[in-house]
C-alpha cells in the first residue's frame, strides 16, 4: 500500500478502531484494526461477507483492498443521504437481496465473526433450531450475560426458544447481513445504499429488518419499513415479532460492553412472559 500521510480517526464503530487513511498520491483508504484481534481470520470472514453480499446479492460493498490477521482496508464509501428516497432505495436492495437468495439450509461454510465474538454457523435444517442454539442460548456462558441474567432471566430465555415454532412463521433462510443497525448502511459516490461491516449467514430475512427496525434509525427511514413489507408480501403481525427477534443482538451486546446500551433491561422485558409464574 502506498504510503501514508494522515489518518483521521472514524467513530461509530463499537469493537474495532478504525480511520480514513490519507495516502501520497493515491485515493485515500479506509482502515480497521483491533488492538488486539480476537483471532486470525476476522477480518478474512468480513471481506467474504463483503464479497458474498455483492456477489449473490447484488449489494454494493467497498472494494477489499487488503484483509490479514491485522488490519482490513477498504475502499471510502460516503455518509448515507438524509432522504426518503435514499431509503426506499434501500428498501428495494433489501429486499433484494432477501428474496433472491433463499437456502435449503440455516447456517454458513464456516463460522465468522460478531463484534469480538465468534458467530457460529453449524448448519441445520430446521430455522428454530438454528435460532434458538446458535443465536439466543448460545450467549448464556458469556460472563457480562451471566452477571446481568439471573437463574429465572435463563430459564424464560429458554422457555421462550421451546415455544419459537409458536410464536414466529416458518420462514425459509436466506443471505442475511446479520449486523444490520443505521451504522452500517452508508452509500457510493453516486448516494446509492451500500452496506458495511456484515457478519453473514443464511437466516431468516427478518433477522436484518428487526436489527434496524429496533436501532433508532433516522424519521427519513420511516417509508423503508413499509416498502420492505410491501416488496416481500409481510404479513400484518411483523411489526411484533421485532423486539423477540431482536433478542439475538441485545444479547451479543450484552455480552461483548460494559455499557450495553440498555441491552440487558429490553432482555428482561421480552423474557417477561416467560418467566415462571411464583
Amino acid at each position: 500500500m502506498r504510503e501514508v500521510v494522515t489518518v483521521q480517526p472514524v467513530t461509530g464503530g463499537l469493537a474495532a478502531l478504525a480511520g480514513i487513511a490519507t495516502r501520497r498520491d493515491a485515493p485515500p483508504v479506509f482502515v480497521k484494526g483491533f488492538a488486539d484481534p480476537p483471532a486470525h481470520d476476522v477480518f478474512a470472514a468480513e471481506a467474504e461477507g463483503l464479497a458474498a453480499l455483492r456477489e449473490l446479492g447484488g449489494v454494493a460493498t467497498p472494494e477489499v483492498i487488503l484483509a490479514d490477521r491485522d488490519l482490513l482496508v477498504l475502499s471510502v464509501l460516503h455518509a448515507r443521504p438524509r432522504s426518503e428516497a435514499f431509503w426506499e432505495r434501500f428498501a428495494h436492495l433489501l429486499a433484494r437481496l432477501h428474496l433472491s437468495t433463499t437456502h435449503p439450509r440455516f447456517g454458513w461454510h464456516h463460522d465468522n465473526w460478531l463484534g469480538r465474538r465468534r458467530q457460529i454457523n453449524t448448519w441445520n435444517d430446521d430455522g428454530f433450531a438454528f435460532f434458538a442454539e446458535h443465536r439466543l442460548l448460545r450467549w448464556l456462558d458469556q460472563p457480562r450475560v451471566e452477571a446481568a441474567l439471573d437463574a429465572a432471566d435463563r430459564a424464560a430465555l429458554e422457555r421462550l426458544c421451546d415455544r419459537l415454532p409458536d410464536l414466529l412463521p416458518d420462514r425459509p433462510a436466506c443471505l442475511t447481513h446479520g449486523d444490520l443497525w443505521a451504522q452500517n448502511i452508508l452509500a457510493t459516490a453516486d448516494g446509492e445504499p451500500a452496506l458495511v461491516d456484515p457478519a453473514v449467514s443464511y437466516m431468516w430475512a427478518e433477522v436484518d429488518l428487526a436489527h434496524v427496525w429496533s436501532t433508532s434509525p433516522p424519521p427519513e427511514a420511516r417509508r423503508m419499513f413499509g416498502v420492505y413489507a410491501e416488496l416481500t408480501s409481510l404479513d400484518g403481525d411483523w411489526e411484533t415479532r421485532m423486539p423477540l427477534i431482536q433478542l439475538r443482538q441485545h444479547l451479543a451486546v450484552l455480552a461483548q460492553f460494559d455499557d450495553d446500551w440498555g441491552a440487558a433491561d429490553q432482555i428482561r422485558a421480552v423474557l417477561a412472559p416467560f418467566r415462571a409464574r411464583p
